[in-house]
């Protein structure tokens, strides 16, 4: 992922609240179920900070977040990370409202760019987590819930 590339966009529609989407994308215990299940803490509070390890292969991806954005029920930001590599980015998500369904729309930003050489660093691989993350996963969930 490079800082000149346009931000990648997932968007999905559930058949929920804008409330339990939400609760979905900010309740640890929740989060956990869906996301990423080692995640050690998270509220959804400007200035939070939360780490953890993500193992691919061989290779050990050290996240690191921190929230700079709350609209509660709308919109969450956390500057995203991996420390001992370069590159940041920052991943927002917003909730709106739609009769009785919610769009989630994720984004990702780069700011500084990942290394290039690190398969799970490009575009591609973000592009197909997110939607897996996304598409997948959290709309299971919330089908089951």
């Amino acid at each position: 992922m490079k800082k000149d590339e346009t931000p990648i966009i997932i968007e999905q529609k559930f058949q929920n609240s804008p409330e339990s989407v939400w609760e979905a994308i900010t309740d640890i215990h929740k989060m956990r179920q869906w996301y990423f299940e080692n995640l050690p803490n998270f509220k959804p509070v400007i200035g939070f900070e939360t780490q953890f390890e993500v193992h691919s292969g061989e290779r050990v991806f050290p996240h690191r977040w921190k929230i700079t954005e709350v609209i509660p029920s709308k919109k969450i930001t956390y500057n995203w990370k991996y420390d001992g590599y370069p590159g940041d980015s920052f991943v927002t998500f917003e909730l709106f409202p739609d009769n009785d369904q919610t769009l989630l729309r994720l984004t990702t930003e780069v700011v500084e760019d990942f290394p290039q050489d690190i398969p799970e660093f490009r575009r591609e691989s973000c592009i197909g987590g997110w939607n897996f993350f996304i598409q997948d996963r959290l709309k299971k969930y919330l089908e089951i819930t």
